[in-house]
């Protein structure tokens, strides 16, 4: 927005409006005092929370006068920026573009700003002074309906669902043209705008234009963390049957790696690492049989269920990985979505991201040893997953996986290991 050095010294000269804040940066020794942590907090939620907007740091407030920061101290203004959003703003509001720029003061020199564009947010913030959006060029608490619609708007649980949902600040050249191509069929011949659109990747935001959905996003992004930071699956494989705390915890942790990219990627990365980590034993009685902790299948199911039905709404949360000694954790951010229950999940589906789902069953299965599910694709018949993880799991380990929603926004699933497995032959 204002992306001209021009257009934006006429808005400024015009004075403060819906989408537009500026004040001056002040310093007390080497640190910024003005605008104070909470005054700044609460402008940039408020931007957040409306339409989006710019704010710029070295123009005086009443006068509209372009006063400049000194080269020296640009630092530390964007440091003091980056801080506060991430500390005095919930959730932390991310996916904002800092730039130092050069405008002309009153005197004809030029000097250094901080522009900050500030994008309409896919989440509802609190700042110090509350719940704030913009109404004309002042900040103002929502009153109890507007906030309620607010929430219901960017939640997912308004008509449109979240994961359809335009993401403000991608743009279609954004995704990956290698993985939008490979959901396409033979015979889909569309443009890529309109074969994007039907596929519920991208769609029309308030301004009219066309932009990436959630689902688009986290299908064909190559890193879908910059608008989606929490997108991703944290693993971790433990020795012993719980996480040691302490100086001698790491020497407890076996293995640890992130998963992020496109979730189809996700999930064979997640998958790959339960294989690595698992213990296989064998016998030899009736020719070689390997014995695995885990039936991989029910693994594979599992952690699908958890990419395509995590909430992607609540923001900080990732999926977690936990290996132990005689149990895979699996956490997945969200409630069990609309009215199902945990003694309903074996009977009944529902899915909470309908795009991501219908994406993931375009993808292919991947090609490894340890699926033998003998599936061709990421998802296929809705509502085989949770039976295939129960029975599966325990027929291999005779104890049934459990699922346990912790404090009503997390969703715990449970897979105890094969614990009665001999001693591993040696060829």
């Amino acid at each position: 927005m204002f992306d001209s050095t021009q257009e934006l010294l006429e808005k400024i000269r015009l004075g403060e409006s819906t989408f537009l804040e500026f004040k001056d940066a002040r310093f007390r020794g080497d640190r910024v005092s003005e605008p104070s942590r909470d005054r700044l907090a609460d402008a940039l939620a408020a931007l957040a929370n409306s339409s989006g907007g710019v704010f710029v740091l070295g123009v005086e407030g009443r006068t509209h006068e372009v006063v400049g920061i000194p080269d020296e101290r640009l630092d530390a203004v964007v440091e003091y920026v980056r801080n506060l959003c991430t500390d005095s703003i919930k959730p932390p509001l991310g996916n904002l573009v800092l730039d130092r720029i050069r405008l002309p003061s009153t005197l004809g020199e030029e000097v250094a700003v901080v522009k900050v564009d500030v994008p309409r947010s896919l989440f509802v913030h609190q700042s110090p002074g509350g719940y704030l959006h913009r109404l004309a060029d002042a900040k103002v608490p929502m009153s109890p309906e507007y906030l309620a619609r607010l929430f219901q708007q960017r939640s997912q649980t308004r008509l449109i669902r979240f994961d359809e949902q335009p993401v403000d600040g991608a743009r279609l050249e954004h995704l990956s043209p290698d993985l939008v191509e490979r959901l396409r069929s033979p015979r889909s011949d569309e443009d890529q705008a309109t074969f994007l659109g039907k596929l519920g990747m991208a769609r029309m935001d308030e301004d009219g234009t066309v932009r990436p959905t959630v689902a688009g996003v986290l299908m064909a992004a190559e890193n879908p963390r910059l608008w989606l930071p929490s997108a991703y699956i944290q693993a971790a494989a433990y020795r012993g049957d719980r996480i040691q705390t302490g100086s001698a915890g790491s020497a407890y942790q076996l293995d640890a790696q992130d998963f992020g990219g496109p979730l189809d990627s996700q999930i064979q990365g997640a998958c790959r690492f339960v294989a690595r980590n698992m213990r296989t034993a064998a016998t030899k009685d009736q020719g070689r049989v390997d014995l695995p902790q885990y039936d991989m299948s029910a693994v594979f199911e599992a952690i699908v269920n958890a990419v395509a039905h995590r909430d992607y709404s609540i923001h900080g949360e990732r999926i977690r990985l936990r290996l132990f000694d005689s149990r895979l954790e699996l956490y997945s951010p969200g409630a069990i979505p609309n009215s199902l229950s945990i003694d309903s999940l074996r009977f009944r589906q529902s899915a909470r991201n309908e795009a991501i789902c219908s994406l993931l069953t375009l993808c292919k299965a991947p090609g490894e040893s340890w699926l033998r599910s003998g599936r061709s694709h990421m998802m296929e018949k809705r509502g085989e997953g949770v039976p295939i993880i129960l029975d599966n799991s325990a027929e291999l380990s005779g104890q049934e996986p459990e699922y346990r929603l912790l404090d009503q926004d997390e969703l715990l699933l449970t897979i105890y290991a094969r614990m009665d497995q001999p001693v591993p032959s040696s060829d």
